[in-house]
């Protein structure tokens, strides 16, 4: 009897950073980007495009990157992590699995996780619309990042309802909102926001991701801080939180 085959995975790059945003920003992870995104936002600075060619850092860290030709097998990533991981014992924190949006992918995942998961911890970052993808893989996942897409920035509707099934599925695991703000994201959207994660657990934390551009934060101290009141009527934990690595110079 032939054992079903893993499936293979079109990647973007592999590399080892620190986490720039929300939650466990300063931790350092080990990044797998996938490619596709079901989103167009207005705001976005990520290269998701399918490529022939995935990037992998030659040496964790170093920002030198080699390159393997997609799609990569899971036992060739698994061998890179294996390598990493007895290279730098303890450095990394966690697997950052990241896009695009990853859960497109969510039936290799869902393959792909459980032996993941056994070099590291398992971090999705998603965009909080594919709730039913969400749910296959759930089990397998250790913390999830989750934007509520703002029309305000993204230019596109917000799916408030999708994003509420999404978080009733999320909140199964170590959870966290992400809002991306800029000058002129109305107090109306914090209120929305806050009262769809009240819904479902205030005790879920709200990160506050202020759009920068050029290397400078968009949006004015004052502004932030009148937004953060805003939601902390409803979610005592709220925090304002830039993208530290573009800061940095980071991957």
């Amino acid at each position: 009897m032939h054992m079903p085959l893993t499936p293979k995975a079109d990647l973007i790059e592999i590399f080892s950073s620190i986490q720039g945003e929300g939650i466990l920003v300063g931790c350092r992870q080990i990044f797998l980007r996938f490619c596709g995104c079901n989103l167009s936002c207005r705001y976005c600075d990520t290269n998701f495009e399918k490529t022939d060619k995935c990037l992998i850092e030659s040496i964790p860290g170093s920002g030198e990157l080699d390159t393997l030709n997609n799609p990569l097998s899971l036992a060739q990533v698994e061998t890179l992590l294996d390598s990493w991981n007895s290279e730098l014992p303890s450095a990394h924190h966690s697997i950052s699995i990241t896009g695009g949006e990853p859960l497109l992918q969510a039936d290799l995942l869902l393959s792909w996780l459980p032996t993941l998961r056994k070099a590291l911890p398992i971090h999705l970052e998603t965009n909080g619309t594919l709730p039913a993808q969400l749910g296959k893989v759930i089990q397998h996942l250790d913390w999830v990042s989750m934007d509520i897409k703002l029309h305000s920035q993204t230019g596109e509707r917000t799916e408030w309802d999708l994003h509420r099934q999404f978080l009733e599925i999320a909140n199964q695991t170590d959870c966290y909102v992400k809002l991306v703000v800029g000058e002129n994201t109305p107090d109306l959207e914090m209120q929305l926001a806050a009262d769809l994660v009240a819904t479902v657990s205030k005790y879920i934390p709200i990160v506050l991701q202020p759009v920068t551009m050029d290397g400078r934060i968009q949006v004015s101290t004052r502004r932030l801080l009148q937004m953060q009141a805003i939601i902390a009527e409803e979610i005592p934990s709220v925090r304002v939180i830039p993208q530290t690595h573009r800061f940095m110079g980071l991957l």
